[in-house]
């Protein structure tokens, strides 16, 4: 394990199991993961910072050494904050390559000391987006098989929406 922090930037809205996935596999690496939580205005996001923020801890509670914060601004600042030397990211396919290589090399022109490591899914879960399960939730479909169920939980209270 490194004793170093980690940080897990996205808007999570929600979190998914594909996120879990990584979440659980890269705390289980560093001595610290801070999932940051980006409040992201320009993305409207559907579920807001504070929902998010409880989604996340809700689906992370159990795991040890994994801390959840909300921010805003550079992801750099926020590192530098955080005392993490490392960016941890996701890739579920060639399309989200172009971006996240771009974002890695951005963030090291800020930061020379900081590594981006990016992380792929498991199998079952490459094709889950966020975006998917926003999709899927707008149209009252089923997602309990993409998100953790401690977030069906919170959707079903907070939005009075019944399992499909």
């Amino acid at each position: 394990m490194l004793e170093h922090c980690a940080i897990y930037p996205g808007t999570f809205d929600p979190i998914t199991n594909g996120h879990l996935d990584i979440i659980q596999r890269a705390s289980a690496l560093f001595g610290g993961l801070v999932v940051a939580i980006a409040r992201s205005k320009a993305k409207s996001p559907m579920f807001s910072l504070e929902e998010r923020l409880e989604m996340m801890r809700l689906s992370v509670g159990s795991l040890g050494r994994v801390e959840c914060v909300g921010f805003e601004g550079l992801l750099v600042d926020l590192a530098k904050e955080r005392g993490a030397r490392y960016i941890i990211r996701g890739l579920r396919a060639v399309s989200d390559f172009e971006f996240e290589f771009q974002m890695g090399y951005a963030n090291k022109s800020l930061n020379p000391q900081l590594e981006t490591i990016y992380f792929m899914p498991a199998l079952q879960n490459a094709f889950i987006s966020a975006s998917v399960v926003r999709s899927i939730l707008a149209h009252k479909g089923q997602i309990t098989h993409l998100v953790p169920e401690s977030v069906v939980d919170f959707i079903e209270r907070r939005w009075h929406v019944d399992r499909a």
